[in-house]
């Protein structure tokens, strides 16, 4: 009965359950089983509690107590015996008569003083049949009996003799109380649906100076148990998969809650062309929404990508903001989070497997034997998968029976025919390994001599993550990975993953990847980490579900803050062009980040070597060196406003720089057209660093938006990355090389020429050359290859050398990095 119970529980469309079990069953521990927003009998400990404590709005009281109480009237100072009335009933009776101003008494039908008290009474309630061998006459003439059960006493009625007790049989009443609590219920669950308001406590914060390590600050902080942020916010219990204390995935079914609910404001953080000295883009993203949630009281909802392992133990560092504006656990954050990375490497190289076994079985087996082994004998008889069934359909080949295929018909359906040389389709892995950027595989015997060059990337430069990003759902994910082209076939034709028979398999490592995972700011405001592109090699924006989800529970006044990769010119460009053609979501504002010191690199500053103290141009005053560096500023200025959005620059300041150079940067970015421009030390202050970009924000939010996409899809591809070099990177123009123009010819011929573009280029520079800070002009942009993420949905070209495996330097980060035995704390990370 409990197992059958539990399941009823957990079933979403099952919004009452009542409960008529004999009496050797009905026990406390079965009763405590209903979950108390489902006990339409009210007898639970939970729902008793309430009514104990007078909380009768919010519980289900049991139907049998609200018919007798139904039937009494004027109880103030009358005596009421509950006899054989015992457990939750006689609890909940005598909390309700109570109210009601009786005086109530309990025994059962043994009692020794059953006679005397049955004389007392001016009302006696039945919970239970009446032995035989209590006699009537017991009860004192006039006295109000009222029966809770079938059979109060073995004699026929006393028909309407006055001298007799006056007898209600509520059972009938008690059936249509328990009626009104199924339909209480059921009102309680459709009321649960709509969209809450935010009842969000905020974290208080006690900034330091000077500011201590991130990891440090993080510690210092008591994060909320994320079911209790999660319910703050508006998600029901059971849209949250709890991962430990401080994560959780949130289940897709909220969207179809919530798809009447108006979406929120939709704000960008991009930056200006990164350099070594870093502008703070993550940190900007949670002190603003630090600043908005716990300082202005407007719901906000951080959107954040999750950061590569590769990088945190190599040259980056972890990637959750920083100082008083970071996510926190600051350690879960950067290392593992929910698996969603170790899910996408699972399923990359399953495919890669799939792609080299097929090529080696194709090559050592006929016709015959490969169809034996594909569509083998199981108890006597052949069958088609229904993957494999999809096949047959794309071939032509419209048979469901594995014995009427023709020779010539089993021929296409084994053979994919690859061709090794046009394989795309790399294996990966979550680690910077630079000697893993170009391989031999099969060299052992047991590969019969099929031997190729081969090479690992970045696990977070898998297609497979950009589909993730990218995706609206587990549908349309299944949909996309079946899509992915990983080869072309001797014929020249794309070879997919569907064709490989493994759409299936890669949905199913997927399936909670696809979950975002809801972690909080070091204030207590929420945050999505999901997906993680680089915005180089892949599109470098966080999930569309992540944000369709928090647009949704912000409400109509809220405001989801998402962050691009790297500057305008990479992570902005794509975000409108790629993201927002796949979510149709228009953004409202760009928040532009840059730093004093950056801007005194782009106006000619040395180079900067890690490790190694600042030169005195960067501590220093030194305001033409910052006026030459706006240039770079006022172009991300100019790419943000081909798109229509409002501008807001947010200048990180730091202790180095001067006020006329906050005050010169500030000038010259809404000389250039922003809407505004504000200084913030989030990093030091937390939200309240923050505030006065928050009201910027909030200001520029409110201008109608004029949203437009760069290019039309429709164009040839090559007509789109002109438009993007010229109009964004500043070039003169494009040059593609032999191998790019061709590959340009074959998507095109193979219909995949209406996709958007996504350059992997360069993040240090506008142009291709990553010395050439400011605004280079006059440049050619030479494309060296052109790739496509069929599944993604963009083609990608290549600019000049761009690898897709990170290596380590000389002294990585993992030097640092390290595990207190004792406390099981992490050491070292930033």
């Amino acid at each position: 009965v409990v197992d059958e119970i539990l399941k009823l529980n957990e079933d979403p469309n099952v919004q009452g359950l009542a409960l008529d079990l004999p009496e050797g069953i009905f026990s406390s521990k079965v009763l405590n089983t209903v979950k108390p927003e489902k006990d339409v009998d009210g007898l639970s400990d939970v729902n008793l509690g309430c009514l104990i404590r007078g909380d009768v709005f919010g519980c289900l009281v049991s139907p049998t107590a609200c018919a007798v109480m139904e039937v009494l009237e004027n109880l103030d100072g009358k005596k009421v015996l509950l006899v054989g009335a015992s457990g939750a009933l006689g609890a909940s009776l005598q909390c309700l008569l109570h109210r009601r101003g009786a005086m109530t008494m309990s025994c059962h039908w043994k009692s020794p003083r059953l006679q005397n008290k049955l004389q007392q009474a001016d009302v006696v309630v039945a919970g239970s049949p009446k032995p035989e061998d209590i006699p009537v006459d017991w009860i004192k003439p006039g006295t109000v009996v009222v029966n809770c059960c079938r059979d109060f006493h073995s004699e026929k009625h006393y028909g309407q003799q006055s001298s007799h007790p006056v007898e209600h049989d509520v059972c009938s009443l008690a059936i249509a109380m328990r009626m009104q609590n199924m339909v209480k219920s059921l009102e309680r669950w459709i009321q649960s649906q709509q969209y809450r308001k935010w009842d969000i406590r905020c974290l208080k914060l006690q900034p330091l100076s000077p500011v201590p390590s991130d990891i440090e600050i993080s510690r210092a902080q008591s994060p909320k148990a994320v079911d209790v942020l999660a319910k703050e916010i508006g998600l029901l219990t059971d849209e949250i998969e709890i991962y430990g204390q401080t994560k959780a995935k949130v289940r897709l079914s909220l969207l179809e809650r919530l798809k009447d609910q108006p979406d929120g404001k939709y704000v960008l953080v991009a930056g200006i062309t990164p350099t070594p000295l870093g502008e703070g883009k993550s940190t900007v993203t949670i002190g603003l929404v630090q600043a908005l949630t716990a300082h202005l009281n407007i719901n906000s909802f951080a959107c954040l990508r999750q950061p590569s392992q590769g990088p945190t133990f190599g040259v980056k560092g972890g990637a959750a903001g920083g100082g008083y504006a970071q996510v926190i656990p600051m350690e879960e954050f950067n290392l593992h989070l929910t698996g969603d990375i170790h899910a996408i490497t699972a399923a990359n190289n399953l495919l890669a497997a799939a792609i080299d076994a097929r090529i080696l079985h194709e090559n050592t087996q006929s016709d015959k034997a490969l169809y034996n082994r594909l569509v083998p004998l199981v108890n006597g008889v052949r069958g088609f998968s229904t993957i494999q069934l999809a096949r047959l359909r794309r071939l032509g080949i419209n048979k469901t029976d594995p014995s009427t295929l023709t020779e010539e018909e089993i021929s296409k359906f084994v053979r994919l025919d690859i061709d090794p040389s046009t394989i795309t389709w790399q294996r990966v892995v979550d680690t910077n390994d630079r000697f893993l950027r170009k391989i031999t595989i099969g060299q052992a015997d047991t590969e019969k001599g099929f031997v190729r060059q081969a090479q690992f990337d970045i696990a977070v430069a898998s297609e497979i993550m950009a589909i993730l990003a990218l995706t609206s759902g587990l549908a349309d994910m299944k949909e996309r990975l079946g899509k992915m082209v990983v080869a072309n076939d001797k014929k020249g034709q794309p070879v997919t993953a569907e064709d490989l028979g493994v759409t299936g398999a890669l949905a199913v490592l997927m399936k909670d990847a696809i979950k975002p995972t809801l972690m909080q700011t070091l204030e207590g405001t929420p945050v999505f980490v999901h997906a993680g592109p680089f915005a180089n090699i892949a599109h470098g924006n966080s999930s569309v579900l992540a944000d369709k989800i928090a647009l949704k529970l912000v409400g109509e006044k809220g405001f989801v803050v998402t962050e691009a990769g790297f500057g305008a010119d990479i992570g902005m460009e794509k975000f409108f062009n790629i993201k927002c053609r796949s979510s149709g979501l228009v953004p409202s504002v760009v928040v532009l980040v840059a730093t004093v010191r950056a801007l005194k690199m782009h106006g000619g500053g040395p180079n900067v070597t890690a490790g190694a103290p600042l030169k005195k141009e960067y501590t220093e005053e030194n305001l033409q060196l910052v006026a030459d560096g706006c240039c770079n500023l006022q172009k991300q200025i100019q790419i943000a406003q081909l798109f229509g959005v409002p501008v807001v620059v947010a200048l990180n300041v730091f202790k180095t720089d001067s006020p006329a150079e906050v005050d010169l940067v500030c000038e010259i970015a809404k000389r250039s057209g922003a809407f505004d421009a504000v200084p913030c030390n989030h990093w030091s202050a937390g939200g309240r660093g923050a505030v006065k970009l928050a009201q910027a924000v909030e200001k520029a939010a409110s201008q109608k938006s004029s949203f437009k996409y760069l290019y039309n899809l429709e164009l040839p591809i090559v007509e789109k990355i002109r438009i993007i070099a010229q109009k964004v990177y500043g070039a003169q123009d494009i040059e593609l090389s032999p191998a790019a123009q061709s590959q340009v010819d074959r998507y095109s011929r193979q219909g995949f020429g209406n996709l958007p573009i996504c350059m992997a280029k360069t993040h240090l520079s506008l142009s291709h050359q990553p010395e050439r800070k400011g605004v280079p002009t006059g440049f050619i942009l030479p494309i060296s290859d052109v790739r496509a993420s069929i599944g993604a949905g963009f083609i990608y070209p290549l600019v000049g050398t761009m690898s897709t495996m990170p290596g380590l330097p000389t002294r990585p980060c993992f030097y640092d990095i390290d595990l207190d035995p004792a406390t099981e704390q992490v050491k070292g990370l930033f």
